[in-house]
């Protein structure tokens, strides 16, 4: 059960709404769970979250001549612009917080492919993941 909680944890932090898997990871590393399946249920709950929020920036451009829709023009052509200006390869950034978000949702209305993100979005959360459980574990190792 704490693989799954963690996973979507991890699903729900790579979306607009708030989570703190980092959190959940840590506490569930110093619990004794097995740090690869840790590992794996953070990195795919993740990536997966960022996944749906490439799809929705996919999709989000269908609506943008609605009243309703909630992003002006201009502010959709600046977000497109600092995209394009720092490159696809910026989505090696989508676990940074307040920035990755938006990222994965920019890439889908870019229409970057999707296994070119799918690649690059996996090698930054698996660092960012990597990097929590050698931080904890390292300073497991300094307490005792």
């Amino acid at each position: 059960m704490a693989y799954l909680s963690l996973f979507f944890t991890a699903f729900v932090a790579a979306t607009i709404l708030p989570s703190a898997s980092e959190v959940l990871l840590t506490g569930l590393l110093t619990q004794g769970y097995n740090l690869w399946l840790l590992f794996l249920a953070a990195t795919v709950g993740n990536v997966l979250g960022s996944c749906v929020n490439w799809w929705l920036g996919r999709e989000f451009l269908r609506f943008k001549d609605k009243k309703w829709f909630p992003i002006s023009e201009d502010t959709l052509e600046k977000a497109q612009d600092r995209f394009n200006r720092y490159g696809t390869y910026s989505l090696l950034l989508a676990w940074v917080p307040i920035i990755g978000d938006p990222l994965t949702i920019v890439a889908g209305t870019m229409k970057v492919r999707f296994d070119l993100f799918l690649l690059l979005v996996t090698i930054g959360k698996a660092f960012r993941y990597a990097a929590v459980i050698a931080t904890v574990l390292g300073i497991g190792q300094l307490i005792n």
